[in-house]
Parts: C-alpha cells; structure tokens; sequence
C-alpha cells in the first residue's frame, strides 16, 4: 500500500507529541485545543474507552466530531469489538484511528475495514490505521498484522486511567518492535502511550519512537502553554 500524505507529513516531523483531551478543561476546550496549536502541536489524541474492555467510560464519535481544531485528530479506541464502530470514528472526522489487538477476535477485518474508508476530513490526505498492545501482550502478536498498518502503539501503562507510572520494560519492547518494523521492510511509525511526564520525556524521546502521547503533563490545571512548549522542546532533544 502507497503512503499516504499524511503518513508521510508525520514520518517527516516525527518524533511528534499527540496530546490527550480528557486531561484538559472540557468546558473550554476551543481555548485548550488553540494553547496546542499556538505550542506547535500538531495533533490531539482521544482515550475512547467503553467500560468493557476499560474500566472507564469515556467519549464517542460525537466529542471526535465536536472539536473543531486545524490538529489532526487521533482516535485511541479501547473498546470491544471495534469493527462495527471504526466507520463512525472516521465519519467524525478522525485522521489516525488506533485499536487494540487485545480487542476484538478479527483484527484483520478491523485493518481491512479502514484500508476501504476515505479520510472525512480530506479524502487525499490519508487515514492512518494503528494496532495498540497492552505492557503484558506479546509482540508476537504484531507480526500476522504487519502489512496491513501504518502504526503501532506499545502500552507503557495498562489502560484505563491517566497518572500511572511509565512499566520500565517498555523501553525493550520499543526495541524490539523498531527490530520487527526494519524486518518487514515496510514504513510504520511507532509509537508510545501512558505514564510520559514533564521527568521523563527526554529519556522517552531517546527510545526512538516516532509518536509520543502524554496528557495530564501538559493539562496540569496550572500551565499548559508552559508544558506544552516544554514537551515540544524535549522532541527535539533526542
């Protein structure tokens, strides 16, 4: 499969910050969205979480589809059985969709489902299709799915709340996947979600991956222009 625009805008900038929107102030959300584009940010990631598959319940494709921002919006679905429900994520605008293999029983089908769908927000621009891992899955699992993806997410946290610890084997694991990518001779970003601080960023970025999502360390309820421009700055401080 050719890369796509934004596959290959993203793979140009990387490594990028994905900041989360359920750490900011939900009543404001147009001032916080406009404080990650004044900061550089270029994309902003939703937790969408069922109450199955995760403790919490989260946003829908409504809350996708309400945000209006210039960033790129980055769907992180942790919920059962996605394929009957990444269609509506997509409708809604998301440009990057991410679901855990963990999941659903057919992770090829939810691959092949997002292959077929055209980007709602622009039908050139791509839309980028993610596997995600939980710390416990074996990265074997990776490997039946490789040619159908353009991204993989390793879990640094076992999903479902924000202000858990970074597990320290991620940083081998992060390893071994960039192994599997160069294996495979294909082009996939990768990247690495859960328990990334203002403490900790800087080793993060020295991991390799191309993506990183964070949340609470940037909407702290105190400055989050300040840490945004902050964590922007450690991406470049590999």
């Amino acid at each position: 499969m050719a890369s796509s625009p934004l596959f290959d805008q993203l793979r140009r900038s990387a490594p990028l910050l994905t900041v989360g929107m359920l750490t900011a102030d939900l009543m404001s959300l147009g001032s916080d969205m406009a404080i990650l584009e004044a900061a550089g940010v270029s994309l902003v990631h939703f937790d969408v979480m069922d109450g199955c598959f995760c403790p919490m319940m989260t946003v829908g494709p409504p809350v996708v589809k309400a945000i209006k921002t210039r960033l790129y919006k980055d769907a992180h679905l942790m919920i059962l059985e996605p394929l009957d429900k990444v269609e509506s994520y997509v409708a809604a605008g998301a440009d990057l969709i991410t679901f855990h293999v963990e999941s659903c029983i057919h992770p090829h089908r939810v691959l092949q489902a997002l292959g077929k769908m055209k980007n709602a927000n622009d039908p050139e621009r791509g839309l980028l299709r993610g596997i995600a891992l939980n710390p416990g899955t074996p990265l074997e699992t990776i490997a039946p799915l490789i040619d159908d993806l353009e991204m993989i997410f390793l879990l640094a946290v076992n999903p479902g709340w924000g202000g858990q610890k970074f597990i320290p084997s991620t940083a081998a694991r992060l390893a071994k996947v960039r192994d599997m990518i160069g294996a495979s001779g294909r082009e996939i970003l990768l990247g690495v979600d859960g328990g990334i601080t203002r403490e900790n960023v800087e080793e993060v970025v020295r991991m390799g991956p191309d993506i990183i999502v964070t949340g609470s360390a940037v909407f702290d309820g105190k400055a989050p222009l300040d840490n945004a421009r902050f964590m922007m700055q450690a991406m470049k401080r590999k």
